[in-house]
């Protein structure tokens, strides 16, 4: 089974995130950020901060919530341990491009040792 790609497991982490407040939310969530955000589904990997500020929009401080959410299933997605200090804000975009490095540096360690 060939590995997944980090943006793979990023979208997965958001849409089963997602899905956990219910289909129709789910569905209306990208919507939302379709239509108000120019941000689609596949987009946003490469688009963080406005995917973040479209959240904030939508759910006010909720916004945090779910970001936490979607960093706890990324992690597990990509088999890594989640620290973040609770005297420091969140900063979303932050935490997404730590998980990118951390699963980076362990698929070359993997690749290495195969070699």
């Amino acid at each position: 089974m060939a590995k997944k790609d980090f943006e793979d497991l990023f979208l997965e982490a958001i849409d089963e995130t997602f899905a956990s407040l219910g289909e129709s939310v789910r569905q209306a969530i990208y919507f939302h950020l379709e239509k108000k955000f120019k941000v689609t589904k596949k987009d946003i990997p490469n688009h963080l901060e406005q995917f973040a500020s479209g959240l904030e929009k939508i759910f006010g401080l909720g916004a945090r919530f779910l970001e936490i959410l979607i960093m706890k299933k990324l992690y597990e997605k990509i088999d890594q341990p989640l620290a973040w200090s609770e005297d420091k804000e969140l900063v979303f975009a932050e935490y997404v491009a730590a998980a990118r490095n951390s699963y980076s540096h362990k698929s070359r360690e993997t690749n290495q040792i195969k070699a």
